[in-house]
């Protein structure tokens, strides 16, 4: 695993120990937080024109609170694969090497289909 990640989930996992979180932090409640943490993004940017989203992503006090449901994503994901033992580097390379399989560039390139209308 890449030297800032391992250092970025020790930092993530001292502010949880220090706090005695770990004990709440079952892979089920991991993923339930880490879906209501998405859902809070989305919230951010619901009912908005992608014109207005990518407005709020250009001033410096609208993007603030974007940052920090982003971090509050990656946390949990972190915090989920921790628990369960995941690499997420590998995990990503991984899940990237199924997906070249599932969508070639000389078939997906420039659409937004689902795999299955790709296959033979």
């Amino acid at each position: 695993m890449n030297e800032s990640l391992t250092n970025l989930i020790a930092e993530i996992v001292a502010f949880r120990d220090a706090r005695d979180w770990s004990q709440f932090h079952t892979p089920r409640n991991l993923a339930t937080a880490l879906s209501i943490e998405a859902a809070e993004l989305q919230e951010s940017m619901l009912w908005k024109t992608d014109a207005e989203v990518t407005d709020l992503t250009r001033d410096a006090a609208s993007i603030t609170p974007l940052r920090h449901e982003a971090a509050d994503v990656l946390i949990y994901a972190l915090l989920f694969c921790n628990r369960l033992g995941i690499d997420p580097a590998q995990a990503i390379r991984d899940k990237l090497a199924l997906n070249a399989e599932k969508y070639p560039v000389d078939r997906a390139k420039g659409r937004a289909d689902k795999y299955t209308a790709y296959e033979k």
